[in-house]
């Protein structure tokens, strides 16, 4: 098995690479970070850690959640897609196994999240207990989702802006494009919350009190992060709702128009088709001035019906 990175982490916050994976761990824990496509993976789990957890660390597809097995923790959780040409909203999956001695995280996309967490750790500022790393990580994890949360609040204050102050402005594509992100990232956000809040309930001697209270404040964040979501959400149908009265509006503003001139010319119409018809009979074919007199007396028409409409007040 070959996994992205191994490094062995002293309780003082040090930190070595390391490839012997099989030998035990005496002094601090060790991280294996691993990408779920390599073949010796499900092998070498199966050695190292319980059934359950292998399991987990080797699904394809996951939901956020976290509970406690076999003296250790299950957690799994998501963070915002940062990889170039992917969208931030397509989250990816982190699945990580954590005890006193060895934590391991699987991964199918690259996650930065934890790609930041290890140059931390490089550079010897490691968390000094599992616990503690669990808290960066997820730290990490909900900061990034939060700022995006900002981020998209901020897009729909423009829109808001241009849309409701201006009614002649014309709708914008981004409007479907930020209803489709929240409703992929609410798909994980929820869940997410909720595995932080599950993590609290834990009683592990791998999490002490001072590591609980500090989830306890990442748990809120992510729970912040889902309100924040929410409340764009509703936002983003109200400014839909108000698009589509405007456009109904508008609809029924020409619908409206185009009544008023047919009524104007509709009468209009039925005199000058009656003295059309090619018949014998027509009153006005030996005056000379036939024409203008019916087309005066068509103007006087329209007029008087326009007069009559206006007097009704219908337009």
């Amino acid at each position: 098995m070959n996994p992205i990175f191994a490094l062995d982490i002293s309780p003082d916050g040090r930190s070595t690479p390391t490839s012997d994976l099989s030998s035990p761990v005496t002094n601090g824990y060790r991280w294996v970070h691993c990408d779920l496509s390599d073949p010796g993976l499900p092998a070498w789990l199966a050695a190292q850690v319980p059934g359950r957890a292998k399991d987990a660390l080797l699904e394809a597809e996951t939901r956020p959640r976290a509970f406690a097995h076999d003296g250790g923790l299950i957690v799994i959780l998501r963070g915002l897609n940062l990889n170039v040409g992917e969208d931030r909203d397509d989250m990816v999956s982190l699945r990580g196994w954590f005890s006193e001695r060895l934590i391991v995280t699987t991964r199918i996309r690259r996650i930065f999240a934890a790609e930041d967490l290890r140059r931390k750790i490089e550079a010897n500022h490691a968390p000094p207990t599992p616990a503690a790393f669990l808290v960066s990580l997820a730290e990490n994890l909900t900061d990034r989702i939060e700022e995006n949360g900002v981020a998209l609040e901020d897009r729909l204050d423009d829109l808001e802006e241009i849309l409701f102050l201006d009614d002649r402005a014309p709708e914008s594509e981004s409007i479907p494009e930020l209803r489709r992100a929240t409703i992929r990232l609410g798909r994980f956000l929820n869940p997410q919350a909720a595995a932080l809040h599950a993590l609290l309930d834990t009683r592990l001697p791998l999490i002490d009190a001072a590591m609980r209270e500090n989830l306890g404040e990442i748990a809120n964040g992510a729970q912040r992060a889902v309100e924040e979501l929410n409340a764009v959400r509703d936002r983003l149908t109200v400014l839909t709702d108000h698009l589509e009265s405007r456009q109904n509006v508008r609809l029924a503003k020409n619908s409206y128009a185009l009544s008023v001139v047919a009524a104007v010319f509709l009468p209009m119409g039925f005199l000058t088709g009656l003295f059309g018809v090619n018949v014998a009979g027509m009153p006005g074919t030996d005056m000379p001035h036939a024409f203008a007199v019916l087309s005066l007396g068509t103007v006087a028409m329209g007029l008087l019906v326009w007069l009559i409409l206006r007097f009704l007040r219908l337009f």
